[in-house]
């Protein structure tokens, strides 16, 4: 594996860029009770810069995810008895997919066989670029053989517990105890480029790994994740390779936990913090 050590950067704008010069993202998160992590992933997303941003969530949960931020628009899902997105949303959200650079799905999602069932066909979807997080996560670690069937570009960003049920999912081998042996087998296994997320996030594909050096234990906090959801997703949608956009995204993302932590303590730090800080991130990174 060749060691990454110089963090990617985002080119210039162009002056006669548009919306959606800039990445179209498409967020499929949330369901009835657990709408913070959509609204979170599609804010950091706006934050780190793409041009259009689209929430697609449960039909009941949609009311409050869209007032949360007005600035992204919302695409209402058929749902279940329990609130989730339902199977019943298939077309609608493969007729979304075409009218997006990249889609985000996971945060908030929940689980069900239906779930599992979206996850897989979205897989399936030949060139798709596609971040996998969160309850996307545990769905997609019920499907055993997942990787045979994969067709899209695919960025797993688990953090341990869920890093575990994939690895279940997919090996008969007890998970090593080393984190960077860990993302490189599971990216070299699936094809995916992997983040697997703590202290030293290890980003890695199957060449290249990096370690993060940014990021602090306040950072340990609900909804620090559907942050980097939405960063990683708008750099990739942006134009950088999918390895390149998930590097870059850590690091603004730890940099911006970091400058939070700075002005407020780690014990107080939330995930709103994180998101706020974004623009001081991306300005340091940038100069």
């Amino acid at each position: 594996m060749e060691i990454v050590k110089d963090i990617p950067r985002l080119p210039p704008r162009p002056t006669e860029g548009h919306k959606g010069t800039f990445g179209r993202v498409l967020v499929i998160a949330g369901s009835m009770g657990i709408t913070g992590e959509a609204a979170l992933a599609g804010r950091s997303s706006l934050r780190a810069g793409s041009g259009l941003v689209r929430v697609a969530t449960s039909r009941s949960a949609l009311p409050i995810v869209a007032a949360i931020e007005p600035c992204y628009t919302t695409i209402p899902l058929a749902e279940d008895g329990e609130g989730r997105i339902s199977l019943e949303a298939l077309n609608t959200i493969l007729d979304a997919v075409q009218d997006n650079d990249v889609v985000a799905i996971g945060p908030g999602l929940g689980q069900s066989d239906g779930l599992r069932s979206i996850v897989e066909t979205l897989v399936q979807q030949e060139g798709l670029q596609l971040l996998i997080d969160g309850d996307g996560l545990n769905n997609l670690s019920r499907l055993r053989d997942w990787p045979k069937k994969c067709r899209a570009q695919v960025v797993l960003t688990p953090h341990p517990g869920e890093m575990k049920r994939l690895w279940s999912g997919l090996f008969r081998e007890e998970m090593p105890k080393d984190r960077q042996q860990i993302a490189e087998q599971m990216a070299r296994e699936t094809g995916a480029a992997v983040a697997l997320k703590g202290a030293g996030t290890v980003v890695a594909d199957d060449h290249h790994v990096y370690v993060n050096t940014t990021g602090n234990p306040g950072m340990a906090t609900a909804g620090s994740g559907d942050v980097l959801t939405g960063v990683a997703a708008a750099l990739w949608g942006q134009g950088l390779s999918r390895l390149d956009a998930t590097i870059l995204g850590v690091y603004v993302h730890g940099l911006a936990g970091d400058i939070a932590s700075n002005r407020i303590g780690q014990v107080s730090l939330m995930a709103t913090d994180i998101l706020d800080a974004l623009p001081e991130a991306f300005k340091a990174v940038a100069a």
